[in-house]
């Protein structure tokens, strides 16, 4: 059966952000090319809702459609005055936040996350939102911690995205996390999308444009890219930019939005992540082909990131587990 996603619009609902999840999740396809996902727009009461782009659309379910839902999303829309304001959900929004199981995984695009963070359901967790809107959002919610240097965050059933295409991104994500990078890459090539964007929304973030502006750290990650099995060190990445490893970092953050030793330990990590999906390799090869040096690293990562053990991993996303340990 396919995963049911119900997407929840209401009035002000931007339009491309509205039909980002139909489009990104109904291109991921199973091996005799069925869909794995089934989704749904609703709106309150069923009614026809009023975009921010000035017309207005209709949709064929009401708000119940969000108590059989595997997972809901909330497209975008502004955030109103009475939520900026009080910080608390209009009445109809809270009913119908009230009809989404506790087990029911729930995902915000850019601005929704307000409405999440009203509903109270991002107390104590990491969140993003618009980088324009974060230090509102920050002041408004005090009791959640704003980033707004990431594309999306993930608490595992509650998500975060950030603003425009950083809805493909997370549902991107959840097609990996569901299904595996191959589900996901092929997703992503129907779409005619990147299969995942390096960085995070700080490089979008309105600076002003340095000095030394023509020189760039993009061949020095394509570099590194093409070395992840070898110990690099953030030294070898500036030399190899000849740079100092301050202006490096700096260069590095504005440009990506990460520092350079998060990025490569995210490249490594997908790298392990490919091995295990598409290979035999053990673990203990598949760690040095990734440049964590042993198994006992990469265990550790898979754990700390991911939640489970690269095996745990492999048998998860369905492929070869070689008894082999060597």
């Amino acid at each position: 059966m396919a995963h049911r996603i119900a997407v929840l619009a209401l009035e002000g609902v931007l339009t491309m952000d509205l039909g980002i999840a139909a489009r990104v999740f109904g291109a991921a396809r199973d091996p005799s090319g069925a869909p794995l996902y089934s989704v749904t727009t609703c709106s309150l009461g069923g009614r026809p809702v009023r975009t921010h782009e000035g017309f207005r659309i209709a949709v064929d379910d009401d708000e119940s459609l969000l108590e059989n839902a595997d997972t809901v999303v909330i497209a975008t829309q502004e955030p109103e005055g009475h939520l900026l304001a009080t910080g608390e959900l209009p009445a109809e929004v809270a009913g119908a936040f009230a009809r989404i199981g506790p087990h029911t995984r729930v995902v915000s695009l850019c601005t929704s996350a307000f409405l999440l963070a009203a509903a109270g359901l991002l107390d104590g967790l990491r969140a993003t939102t618009h980088w324009a809107l974060c230090d509102s959002f920050a002041r408004i919610f005090p009791r959640v911690e704003a980033d707004p240097d990431v594309l999306f965050v993930d608490n595992g059933r509650i998500l975060t995205s950030a603003g425009g295409a950083a809805g493909i991104d997370v549902c991107l994500h959840l097609i990996r996390r569901d299904h595996g990078a191959a589900v996901a890459g092929a997703a992503a090539r129907r779409c005619v999308v990147a299969p995942w964007r390096e960085g995070g929304q700080a490089q979008f973030i309105e600076h002003p444009v340095p000095k030394d502006a023509d020189r760039s750290t993009s061949a020095t990650r394509q570099w590194a890219l093409n070395r992840l099995a070898e110990p690099l060190t953030l030294g070898d990445m500036a030399r190899h930019a000849h740079m100092s490893v301050r202006t490096f970092t700096r260069r590095f953050r504005d440009e990506v939005g990460t520092s350079p030793l998060q990025w490569l330990l995210r490249c490594r990590l997908d790298q392990a992540r490919r091995l295990l999906e598409s290979t035999d390799l053990t673990v203990t090869r598949v760690a040095t082909a990734s440049g964590f040096g042993g198994a006992v690293a990469l265990r550790k990562h898979f754990y700390g990131h991911l939640g489970l053990s690269p095996l745990a991993y492999r048998r998860a996303h369905n492929a070869p587990d070689p008894t082999a340990t060597g």
